[in-house]
């Protein structure tokens, strides 16, 4: 677990200033936090909430303690909590990325087909993916390489058809530099089915109509660099919200949250 998640118990959103880990590693964990602390605020009281393996993993520790938005982890668990402190990690309580993670109050747990029952019954509000590309239509590809061998599908297609909205969570740009919002993907699509919302560091765009619509733009993102570094084309309100500075510590990022609600049978 890194240092950065364990900071940010009790709702508060770990944005490295002083005391940044040294290195690429802690610079992009830094980004990590702030990509899923902007999809934090999307999220709103009431709603079940997946969270994929990656990124999404991370936005437990964005939301406030009290919040209503109740984390489902596909490997059998409703009402996932924050990541746990050190001394609380439990090696049996893990996501679906197999990182140590808390139960609230009320949660329960079940089986892997109950889990998929909910999510292909349409009992999830929203999933948040990551992905390795997102194509001009808001299609992404998260589940294969080429070249590379495939471990698991896992569970991002279900998701992606069961899921009453989608929300990917990733950088804008690969590690080496290359844009991860193109014209086509040249990995395998997850799904015909669209994202709703794509979030990065570096904007949030809408999919709207069979193509991307910028929405948000993050402080200090110029349109010149949007356009050097999207490969996909997007439309461009004419006046684009500004998204106001990055949240610091402290800041709340959604609703209050409670331990999970009783939801009845899937």
């Amino acid at each position: 677990m890194s240092a950065d998640a364990s900071a940010a118990r009790g709702g508060a959103v770990a944005v490295h200033r002083d005391g940044v880990p040294a290195g690429r590693a802690g610079a992009r964990a830094t980004v990590q936090r702030l990509i899923a602390a902007r999809v934090a605020r999307h999220l709103t009281a009431g709603q079940v909430v997946n969270l994929g393996i990656g990124i999404p993993t991370l936005v437990p520790d964005c939301l406030p303690d009290g919040c209503s938005i109740v984390l489902h982890t596909e490997n059998g668990l409703l009402g996932v909590g924050p990541s746990p402190r050190p001394d609380e990690s439990d090696p049996h309580l893990v996501n679906a990325g197999k990182v140590p993670v808390t139960a609230l109050p009320g949660a329960s747990y079940f089986d892997s087909a109950l889990s998929f029952a909910m999510i292909r019954g349409g009992h999830v509000d929203v999933a948040v993916l990551g992905t390795l590309q997102v194509d001009r239509t808001g299609r992404i590809a998260n589940w294969a390489v080429p070249g590379r061998a495939v471990l698991g599908v896992g569970g991002a297609m279900d998701l992606l058809a069961g899921a009453r909205r989608v929300i990917i969570a990733t950088t804008h740009l690969t590690w080496d530099g290359r844009p991860k919002l193109v014209d086509g993907c040249s990995y395998p699509l997850t799904s015909d089915r669209p994202a709703d919302l794509i979030v990065t560091e570096r904007a949030t765009f809408a999919v709207a109509d069979g193509r991307l619509v910028l929405v948000e733009t993050a402080s200090g993102t110029t349109p010149q660099w949007l356009a050097r570094h999207t490969a996909a084309p997007f439309t461009t309100p004419a006046d684009p919200p500004p998204a106001g500075p990055d949240p610091g510590p402290g800041a709340p990022s959604a609703p209050a949250r409670s331990p999970a609600p009783a939801r009845g049978k899937p």
